[in-house]
């Protein structure tokens, strides 16, 4: 695999945030480079502010200012097409209209020498769709970046049906020589990301809709309990609702109609009331002058317990005990008769209350089938041991007693603790068992490998694990465990079992990644 030369020459079509940034990568790593758009005054605005990035980082001195001014003077504003008909890779950044970037792309291949390599950054359009207007399909590939292009490290190369691998494979070399972290995709819609990333958003919604508990509390819930690096409620307030209201739109339409991807009535109506998010200065959240951030819902102090017993393998839990036994709690042991052996299945026993994480049904119905009144789940956290905060819900017969000895006995730790309604599945749970089935799936289609697509989740979303990777260490089978759970809970085909995934749980020492 070479990467292209940084005597080639390249042009980027369209100088808005996205095609500007891109120019500044390719610019920064040698390339002359044509900035082209329909309208003049962009493309010198694009160039005035690929000029504002590189003295940012002159200023925070990450960048050398003579690298800074070479790599500015290897932006050549062009008014025509025809002025940069010497490139021999060129890189769309225009608007989203499948017949707009086919006319493109037939002027370019007319344009452009024979071996030019023509790459799309669209995002939601399929690169087959747009080479099928071209007299040599196989020259198109996908090569999308992630906004901002200079500072995000992930591009997505995608391939077509027609797309030769030649092609796709310089991309991923050349992409990688411009210091980015490339994977490889087939053209399906959402490809990785946009697809995989879905259940991020849907599941906290779904949970919103049941009034399980506030934005503020959910987003905490994922974001200071699992690592995210944002809760999904001020994620879609920061892209705005009417971009991932249609971006999910667009996933699910294409296809078929596939419930795991059915869009929130709640995100239609903030889009219809015009509450987009920052840009419009009110979404989940008021971001007007003076408005209050809501805060998460946190639990009073409780008296708690100075003992408590581990009955049987808690599996991801287990971290909760040593640190409830590193703030002095004693803790006794007993196996859990019948099922001594079975990981992820036990509980801790608090006073009258039994605590378990979630295993995808409700406390309630947990409660029912072990006979047990007082039962108290906890949420999923990226680390039990360290985690700032911990969400727990409760059955709905479970006493002020049994819930008090829980929250007292936890907040030992010096964790806070939030509360949310009895919902299956909790909050974080629910997302990341959804996460790691979408990606699961997207392996067993084909859009990429387990490692490209964990890559992608990290570098284009910055989670804090790939989602098959983080299935891998909470144990595959659980997972499965979770989303049948799910789905008995809601008899909705949303929650169905991907068939990759079920196979890897059925297997001794299933994972997705070799150890």
């Amino acid at each position: 695999m070479t990467a292209l030369s940084s005597d080639v020459k390249v042009l980027v079509v369209g100088a808005g945030a996205m095609g500007s940034g891109i120019a500044h990568v390719a610019a920064a790593a040698g390339h002359t480079v044509y900035l082209y758009d329909t309208r003049a005054d962009a493309v010198h605005s694009g160039r005035d502010g690929i000029a504002r990035d590189l003295r940012f980082l002159v200023d925070k001195g990450k960048l050398a200012a003579a690298d800074a001014d070479a790599a500015l003077a290897r932006v050549i504003p062009a008014t025509e097409l025809v002025a940069a008909r010497d490139a021999r890779l060129v890189v769309e950044a225009i608007v989203e209209k499948l017949d707009v970037k086919q006319a493109l792309f037939r002027e370019l291949e007319a344009l452009l020498p024979a071996d030019a390599i023509l790459a799309t950054n669209t995002s939601s359009l399929s690169i087959t769709q747009i080479g099928a207007a071209l007299a040599r399909p196989e020259r198109l590939a996908g090569l999308h970046f992630f906004n901002p292009a200079p500072r995000m490290k992930l591009v997505e190369i995608v391939s077509g049906l027609a797309t030769e691998f030649a092609v796709a494979d310089t991309l991923y070399a050349t992409a990688k020589a411009w210091g980015k972290v490339p994977v490889h995709a087939t053209s399906t819609p959402g490809f990785i990301v946009n697809r995989v990333a879905r259940p991020f958003y849907a599941e906290a919604l779904r949970v919103l809709g049941e009034r399980a508990a506030s934005p503020a509390t959910l987003d905490a819930a994922l974001r200071d309990g699992c690592g995210f690096p944002m809760g999904p409620f001020e994620l879609m307030d920061l892209i705005g609702h009417d971009v991932n209201f249609a971006v999910t739109n667009s996933v699910f339409d294409a296809y078929f109609g596939d419930k795991r991807f059915t869009p929130s009535l709640i995100q239609q109506e903030l889009v219809a009331a015009g509450r987009l998010g920052r840009k419009s200065g009110r979404g989940f959240y008021d971001y007007r002058d003076g408005a209050e951030r809501p805060q998460p819902q946190v639990e009073e102090p409780c008296e708690g317990e100075a003992v408590i017993t581990v009955v049987g393998d808690l599996g991801p839990l287990a971290p909760l005990v040593a640190r409830l036994e590193a703030a002095g709690v004693e803790v006794r042991r007993r196996p859990r008769e019948g099922e001594s052996t079975a990981a992820g299945r036990g509980w801790i026993e608090v006073g009258v209350a039994r605590l378990a994480l979630s295993d995808g049904r409700t406390a309630s119905r947990r409660a029912a089938d072990e006979g047990e009144p007082n039962y108290v789940l906890v949420d999923l956290c990226r680390d039990y041991m360290t985690t700032p905060r911990l969400t727990l819900a409760r059955g709905d017969i479970c006493s002020p007693a049994g819930w008090d000895a829980v929250v007292g006995t936890l907040q030992r730790t010096a964790v806070t603790v939030g509360r949310i309604d009895d919902v299956a599945g909790m909050v974080a749970l629910r997302t990341v068992v959804m996460l790691a089935n979408e990606a699961a799936d997207g392996v067993l289609a084909g859009i990429g490998s387990a490692a490209d697509i964990d890559t992608a989740m990290r570098y284009g979303t910055n989670y804090p694990l790939g989602p098959l990777a983080w299935a891998d260490a909470l144990g595959v089978a659980f997972v499965a465990r979770v989303l049948d759970h799910l789905r008995e809970h809601y008899f909705d085909t949303r929650y169905r079992l991907s068939p990759l995934l079920q196979r890897i749980a059925l297997r001794p020492e299933g994972r997705f990644h070799s150890a």
